[in-house]
């Protein structure tokens, strides 16, 4: 059965999805079973900490620890499958319509186009986990500040 260029690639980009989607479940399942870091349930927290890090301002203890965290889960490999699966959808969404044009014999439309947008928005999400990956080197040469004494905290708030 020969399917053409179009019709091949529309079954690569289909068996590709499947791989991906499968890495991207084994990823998120191995993220949920970890005990998250307490900071990871305040809103803003992961955005404050990387700005620390561009920044190359003092860390505390707890900061260091989030933002090993979130560097090591931007360098997992497995984390590359989250835009990966993104761009192959709208990959097989556009030769899926080109391959149904060719085999009706009309034109490109806009509307074939439109897998476009999730290709280029996996784009994005690839450029972000590469930025945060690339923070590992900075993140070495930040300097991590002693924790206060609860003590001082008990007397400061008491007064």
């Amino acid at each position: 059965m020969n399917l053409g260029p179009w019709g091949d690639l529309t079954v690569f980009a289909g068996l590709m999805e499947f791989v991906f989607a499968t890495c991207v479940f084994v990823y998120i399942g191995r993220m949920e079973r970890r005990t998250s870091h307490p900071m990871g349930e305040q809103v803003g927290a992961h955005k404050a900490v990387l700005a620390k890090i561009r920044k190359r301002e003092p860390l505390t203890q707890d900061e260091f620890d989030y933002a090993s965290e979130l560097v090591a889960d931007a360098r997992s490999p497995l984390a590359y499958a989250i835009p990966a699966a993104l761009f192959t959808i709208g990959f097989f969404y556009v030769v899926g319509c080109l391959f149904m044009l060719h085999l009706d014999g009309g034109n490109p439309s806009f509307r074939t186009f439109i897998g476009g947008i999730p290709m280029l928005t996996s784009m994005n999400i690839a450029a972000q986990l590469r930025r945060v990956a690339g923070m590992k080197r900075k993140l070495q040469d930040i300097p991590v500040l002693e924790a206060e004494p609860t003590e001082e905290l008990a007397t400061v708030g008491s007064a």
